[in-house]
């Protein structure tokens, strides 16, 4: 059994880590922080979870993480960096859900996150965890840096393209739709029902926190560095990611067979049929990217669209298939589940 510690357990992302850790054979769940809930039991907090968790939240202080296998970090931005080290040191792997250690470039990371980052020396070491690029890397692997949703849906949309060298990578252009569980659980006027609901708007146009974590993936595929307008919209839905994401071919080439060869072994990536339009519903409470591909007036445009459960193969779904491959039990143990629907 892998013994698991789960930081900040509170969060939207927290209790999918707790709902999927808990029905998984190889895990038993030693620990859950909360510093505002201690004391609390977890099924009272998350009453999904009633007669399958038994434990209350604890001080992280108090949590003896550093008896775990693996500690997840299911934290605000800036948390894991300052605990990690310790734990590496005491043999704990560390899977971090935040965005502590996905950008290399530490200055751009400070840039983009506003604050110091504590362990700059690790960030180096950290593995970014998209298992369908870095897989063999995870598999080795003491840290971890799971991605962003938005970052999930828009490589694994352009991956076959770059890899193929087919499209003009100075002008990519990702259009993405996120649901309001993607800010988090925390209250903030622009996710109030009143707010919301009914209403659709764009957000961080200039310049949002995804970008150089996309981009940084981008460019590695593609071996140089890219060019991506990337627009994060609000949609009034709880859960789900829908990109569409456009770039410029630039020779012929049968876009399904592409992309079907490339997923062909990924059991979290599905590629719909010719003409088909996937949506977020299919994927809801799974781990699963649905991927269609379209070429409209047989043109030199190509137009993917990629479709995740931003708190499932966006967040903890994938931190699972992480630790999956980690500790080499199969990749798919856990996690997978048939999406919900209606």
């Amino acid at each position: 059994m892998i013994n698991v510690g789960i930081v900040g357990g509170t969060g939207y992302t927290g209790v999918e880590l707790l709902r999927l850790l808990t029905l998984h054979p190889k895990v038993k769940i030693k620990a859950i922080t909360s510093r505002s809930e201690v004391g609390i039991n977890v099924a009272d907090m998350f009453t999904n979870l009633r007669g399958h968790i038994d434990l209350k939240f604890t001080d992280p202080a108090d949590a003896k993480l550093n008896k775990c296998d693996l500690v997840f970090f299911a934290t605000p931005n800036g948390i894991a960096m300052k605990q990690a080290e310790s734990l590496l040191k005491a043999g704990v792997r560390v899977i971090d859900l935040a965005a502590d250690f996905r950008i290399k470039n530490v200055a751009e990371w400070e840039k983009w996150y506003g604050m110091q980052h504590a362990c700059p020396d690790l960030v180096a070491e950290a593995v970014y965890g998209l298992p369908e690029i870095n897989r063999e890397l995870v598999k080795n692997a003491r840290l971890i840096a799971n991605p962003g949703c938005y970052p999930t849906a828009v490589q694994l949309g352009f991956l076959p393209l770059l890899e193929a060298g087919v499209i003009d990578i100075n002008h990519l252009i990702a259009d993405v739709k996120s649901g309001v569980s993607g800010a988090g659980r925390k209250a903030e006027v622009h996710t109030l029902h009143a707010e919301a609901s009914d209403n659709f708007k764009a957000y961080g146009v200039p310049g949002h926190r995804h970008l150089p974590e996309i981009k940084q993936g981008l460019s590695s595929v593609a071996k140089k560095m890219v060019s991506l307008t990337f627009v994060p919209h609000l949609v009034p839905m709880i859960r789900g990611i829908h990109a569409t994401l456009y770039a410029k071919l630039t020779q012929k080439i049968n876009l399904q067979a592409l992309y079907e060869k490339r997923y062909q072994n990924e059991a979290f990536v599905d590629v719909l049929p010719t003409g088909k339009h996937p949506e977020t519903r299919s994927v809801r409470g799974s781990n699963i990217c649905r991927i269609a591909v379209h070429q409209p007036q047989n043109g030199d445009t190509v137009v993917i669209l990629s479709v995740t459960d931003n708190l499932i193969k966006g967040a903890a779904g994938q931190a699972i298939q992480n630790m999956n491959i980690m500790f080499g039990l199969s990749e798919t143990l856990g996690i997978n589940q048939i999406p919900l629907l209606p």
